[in-house]
């Protein structure tokens, strides 16, 4: 089976804390759902505008995801919108029915999906 597994994060613009925050985030949703690295099929990463310091997809290279598919984009400009916000899309091969998946939204993007927050 597919599933797509949706997370965000907030950063600064800097390289280390672009990495660092995205690094966090794809540590949390490997943990939460118990993935192993070989079944991440892609990653889509999105950048708010003002985060242009660093591709996201560097922290997932650095953790050993290096056959998986990673595209970076910057995210639409909406007004309002969620400023200093990385968000991810992984695609991965799980048995697991998808009311079983755990998104993960971190820092500031919590506020994003508080549908979907977990203890």
């Amino acid at each position: 089976m597919i599933r797509a597994i949706r997370g965000a994060t907030t950063a600064e613009n800097t390289k280390e804390n672009i990495i660092g925050n995205t690094r966090q985030l794809l540590e949390e949703i490997v943990k939460s759902n118990s993935l192993e690295i070989d079944q991440i099929v892609s990653i889509l990463f999105t950048c708010t505008k003002d985060l242009n310091a660093a591709y996201p997809a560097v922290a997932a290279r650095e953790m050993g995801i290096t056959h998986a598919a990673l595209m970076c984009v910057q995210e639409m400009d909406v007004v309002g919108s969620l400023p200093r916000c990385i968000r991810v899309q992984v695609t991965v091969a799980i048995d697991i029915p998808q009311k079983d998946v755990r998104h993960i939204y971190l820092k500031e993007a919590r506020a994003l999906r508080p549908d979907l927050l977990h203890d």
